[in-house]
């Protein structure tokens, strides 16, 4: 029963969907905590954060186009965020709001759980806040041969160098073990859903496709990939990693494995 006392936690999106408020509220249900959440998109993102603070909503995940924009308005970057310029979550305390980015985290774990080894040669497209978060994770995992294409040049070179990898101007004439999405491309909703992010020669050489694009599970690429026989690691499974991440940061609670489990089918199935 939503009462004076329930708290509220919320997600800012440019394009909101339903997999964080599903995931969450089920989470919440299934413990009996005294929580909702709630998905919102902003068109001034000052207010929104500083909204966040005067209402004492509890926690805040952050998505595109948000992760970078957010930083002025916050009282504390913790390390994880810090590190790569880049919020997704956002903990507000009695007004004192701290940023953490747990993409990073998830990236990370999803670099281990697959074994994607570090002398794999990698393709990273995207120099947004979770490309930040793919390309800090390919370092901090070891990986030497990383480089980046984005359409933006200004902030794609400015990532590679930020790392010590190299910026490329194209995606033709390319070839990697690894190829990791992380722009919009794909996403349910957008402009360009039904693109590939990458050109199919390049998924067609490549050992292991890799989309942080949540919604659809099966995007393009992932779709072409699949149809190759390539390795999969999807945006859904980012998607679950560091929403976890945030529930427990928000909570103070972490969920056993196959909980956390039936949340994300529930929440997938809800889409």
């Amino acid at each position: 029963m939503i009462n004076k006392d329930t708290q509220l936690c919320m997600s800012l999106a440019g394009r909101p969907g339903n997999f964080g408020t599903r995931f969450h509220n089920y989470l919440y249900q299934k413990l009996g905590l005294n929580f909702i959440y709630k998905a919102f998109t902003t068109n001034d993102i000052e207010h929104a954060v500083k909204g966040v603070r005067a209402l004492g909503i509890r926690g805040c995940a952050v998505s595109m186009p948000f992760k970078e924009s957010c930083m002025p308005f916050l009282d504390e970057i913790a390390e994880s965020a810090q590190a790569i310029e880049s919020v997704n979550t956002i903990v507000n305390t009695d007004g004192y709001l701290k940023a953490y980015n747990t993409d990073y985290i998830a990236i990370v774990k999803l670099i281990e759980k697959y074994h994607l080894t570090p002398n794999s040669n990698v393709i990273v497209h995207g120099s947004g806040g979770m490309a930040k978060a793919v390309v800090a994770a390919f370092k901090n995992s070891g990986f030497t041969d990383v480089k980046v294409y984005a359409r933006n040049a200004t902030t794609g070179t400015y990532l590679a160098q930020l790392y010590g990898y190299q910026y490329i101007d194209a995606l033709t004439d390319q070839a990697a073990d690894i190829l990791v999405n992380a722009t919009p491309i794909g996403m349910s909703g957008g402009k360009e859903e039904f693109n590939l992010s990458f050109p199919l020669s390049l998924i067609e050489q490549a050992k292991v496709a890799f989309d942080v694009v949540a919604l659809p599970v099966e995007t393009p690429f992932i779709q072409t990939a699949q149809q190759q026989g390539k390795q999969i690691i999807s945006g859904a499974e980012v998607a679950v990693l560091q929403a976890v991440e945030q529930f427990e940061l928000y909570t103070g609670i972490r969920p056993d494995e196959d909980l956390i489990a039936e949340a994300a089918a529930f929440a997938r199935a809800n889409n």
